[in-house]
């Protein structure tokens, strides 16, 4: 059974200790815990009178995690929820850090890493491999990638995609539609910006653009001229509500602030967009809406027209998929894309959505339960959570 280290205890150490040879801190040992047990690093290793190596005075002592111990040999210190099996409890130490415990002897965990150098040797490769991505011109392979960190393709897929949150193809997917959109604004040309940005033909771009975009490349040059975005008003239980919306789908929905400061955060995004109001075509959206904010009974289902990256709509889809009346931590949102490194990724996409309510970003709230911030304020992301708890 695993034993959960009291609050104040930061690293878990297994281990009895330092020993001298022939001594055993439990008495003679006898039954199951004196057997060689299984090795977190290797194979099973046969009972003996002792192992391989070790004093011929030395008795068998518990195994917990690693090499069989003996002699002075001290045993290893790992961070509380290490993978590797658990030791006794009465073989278990406490330190109130890493430091502590290499001072009283004990080493490292090859396995849980609990002085991070592992992970900061996997950031740096990781990190160089998003410069490269950045650097070149045209897309790296998968495998010219992982052969310049100096891992195996699925190792270093792996790594990447824990660390990042998305693939190296969806990253340097990414890389290229930022840099077409930095062009278009510039005023450059479709097609220059296009061939600028890496694309080998402007049809990559059209075909799905949606996908890079979120719109045309003639869209995104002319900062949304020639798109429509239609707008509704209404008041709501959490005080004024603006929609916005195109031919695809609900764009933007904020509240709580007047109504010129709403057409404000709207216009920002698409300055040359035509923005015009339709009360009768946006009834029913926005009806639902302040229905859903008055007193909400299930998660609210609007068609949207979503912009932004690959990993912030992978985001997104979390959000949408977290169940009517619960809520989410950063992390645990970071652990259901696939990157649980990602944490303040995944807030910086939460803080990004601009269809509050139908993206759910007020279900995410800090690891110890805290209401953290909220783009409509922290009193209205409490009001939200207690009606939707209220109507589960």
């Amino acid at each position: 059974m695993r034993h959960p280290p009291p609050a104040e205890a930061v690293w878990l150490v297994g281990g009895p200790g330092p020993r001298m040879p022939g001594q055993c801190p439990d008495g003679p040992c006898q039954g199951p815990e004196a057997e060689w047990r299984h090795d977190a690093h290797g194979p099973h290793s046969r009972p003996r009178s002792r192992p391989l190596g070790c004093p011929a005075g030395a008795r068998p002592v518990p195994r917990l995690r690693g090499l069989p111990l003996c002699g002075d040999d001290p045993g290893v210190f790992c961070r509380p929820g290490c993978p590797s099996r658990p030791p006794l409890r009465r073989n278990v130490r406490f330190y109130a850090d890493a430091a502590a415990a290499e001072a009283a002897g004990f080493r490292a965990c090859k396995r849980c890493d609990p002085r991070g150098e592992r992970a900061a040797i996997h950031a740096a490769a990781i990190r160089a491999a998003c410069d490269l991505v950045e650097a070149s011109e045209t897309i790296p392979s998968l495998a010219t990638l992982a052969d310049r960190a100096g891992y195996a393709r699925h190792h270093f897929l792996r790594l990447f995609k824990e660390i990042t949150g998305v693939t190296p193809r969806s990253y340097a997917g990414s890389v290229r539609a930022r840099r077409l959109q930095a062009a278009l604004a510039a005023g450059d040309r479709v097609a220059e910006a296009v061939a600028g940005a890496g694309y080998g033909s402007e049809s990559r771009v059209y075909e799905a653009p949606g996908r890079v975009l979120g719109m045309t490349p003639g869209t995104a040059r002319r900062g949304g001229e020639g798109e429509t975005i239609r707008t509704a008003t209404a008041m709501s239980a959490l005080g004024p509500l603006m929609v916005g919306a195109t031919e695809s789908g609900v764009r933007f929905i904020g509240f709580a602030e007047d109504y010129a400061a709403l057409e404000g955060d709207l216009r920002h995004r698409f300055p040359k967009a035509r923005v015009e109001p339709a009360p009768e075509a946006l009834a029913a959206t926005v009806r639902d809406v302040v229905e859903f904010l008055e007193e909400p009974k299930a998660a609210l289902a609007l068609p949207l027209d979503l912009r932004g990256t690959a990993f912030q709509r992978r985001v997104w889809e979390a959000l949408v998929a977290i169940p009517f009346g619960e809520t989410r931590t950063y992390g645990q949102m970071a652990e259901a894309i696939g990157a649980p490194r990602a944490i303040r990724a995944v807030a910086r996409a939460c803080a990004q959505n601009h269809v509050s309510l139908a993206v759910p970003c007020h279900r995410v709230v800090g690891k110890d339960g805290d209401l953290t911030g909220y783009r409509w304020g922290v009193p209205r992301k409490r009001a939200l959570l207690a009606k939707e708890r209220a109507g589960k």
